[in-house]
C-alpha cells in the first residue's frame, strides 16, 4: 500500500522492476561465461592438443620441427 500511494510509488516500483530485470539478465550472462570458463581451464588442464592450440593462437609458438616463412607485402603489379 504504501507504494500506492506514496510520492513516487509506481514511479519507483517501475523503476526497481527494470533494475532487477537488468541484473538478473546480467547475472545469466555472468553464470554462462563462468561455465564457459570453467570448460576452458578443464581442458587447459586436461587436453595437451588444447593446450598447443592456445600456445601456438596467442602465444606464436612453433613446433620445433617448423619454420617460420614471413612474407612482405610488395608493390602491386601495374
Amino acid at each position: 500500500m504504501f507504494i500506492i500511494f506514496s510520492e513516487n510509488g509506481l514511479a519507483d516500483l517501475n523503476r526497481l522492476k527494470a533494475e532487477r530485470d537488468i541484473i538478473l539478465k546480467r547475472n545469466t550472462e555472468l553464470i554462462q561465461e563462468n561455465l564457459s570458463l570453467s570448460r576452458k581451464i578443464e581442458r587447459l588442464k586436461n587436453d595437451p592438443e588444447y593446450v598447443e592450440n592456445v600456445a601456438r593462437k596467442e602465444l606464436g609458438v612453433i613446433g620445433k620441427d617448423e619454420v617460420v616463412i614471413k612474407v612482405k607485402k610488395g608493390r602491386k603489379a601495374k
